[in-house]
């Protein structure tokens, strides 16, 4: 399923299996490490045996099970950039916030070095990004979609997955938001667009449009 000219390897980590992609383009040995989750230990073996450097950690939100690796990374590579969206920025450095301390683990991850809005455009690894907001699940949430790519891909975070979306039952959750933003920003993609999500396996906005029960055709 990986379109041409973006690579990916998958990451998962087995508390809360939580999905930590790294990005990157053949023949480069930067990369983008998106939503490094609790077994740093594990991206670090995969990052070395593909022989590649972070370019960039990017979170998608600021939910503990994405975030909790952004440390370990940052105290490898310190000059890495780490990116969130704004509204989610607050989570990183807040036990409470990002839903840790109520599991007894008291997670917190360095600051973000940039906060990135909706409509943003950034670009490291040699691939360039566009942010889409979609709030609902947390309401900083963002979707980094790489639109130039045959086909386009979208690291999608925990907004939609495979036959499900997200859970909107957190402090900043919002159910309407959730399904409006799906609807109107990812499935008024291509239907051939990838979507990578923080849970589960990779899917298509067709896919998705035609049998997800919450937004899809099943609805």
């Amino acid at each position: 399923m990986e379109p041409a000219g973006i690579r990916w390897t998958t990451v998962v980590s087995e508390l809360f299996e939580e999905n930590c992609y790294l990005a990157y383009l053949d023949g480069r040995s930067d990369c983008l490490v998106i939503d490094p989750g609790l077994d740093p230990d594990r991206i670090f073996d995969e990052l070395d045996r593909r022989k590649l450097v972070p370019a960039a950690i990017l979170d998608t939100h600021g939910h503990a099970d994405h975030i909790a690796g952004n440390g370990e990374l940052k105290r490898r590579w310190p000059d890495c950039p780490l990116l969130i969206g704004t509204a989610d920025a607050p989570k990183l450095t807040d036990a409470m916030l990002n839903l840790s301390e109520p599991f007894g683990m008291g997670l917190v991850s360095p600051p973000a070095d940039l906060t990135v809005d909706d409509g943003d455009r950034i670009q490291y690894a040699g691939i360039e990004l566009e942010v889409l907001a979609i709030p609902g699940h947390s309401v900083g949430e963002v979707v980094f979609l790489a639109r130039s790519n045959t086909p386009p891909v979208a690291f999608v975070g925990d907004v939609i997955f495979s036959g499900s979306v997200g859970r909107s039952d957190f402090p900043d959750g919002d159910c309407d938001a959730l399904i409006e933003g799906i609807r109107s920003r990812l499935f008024t993609l291509p239907d051939a667009t990838v979507l990578l999500s923080g849970h589960g396996p990779a899917t298509t906005v067709g896919r998705e449009k035609r049998f997800n029960p919450f937004v899809g055709g099943g609805r």
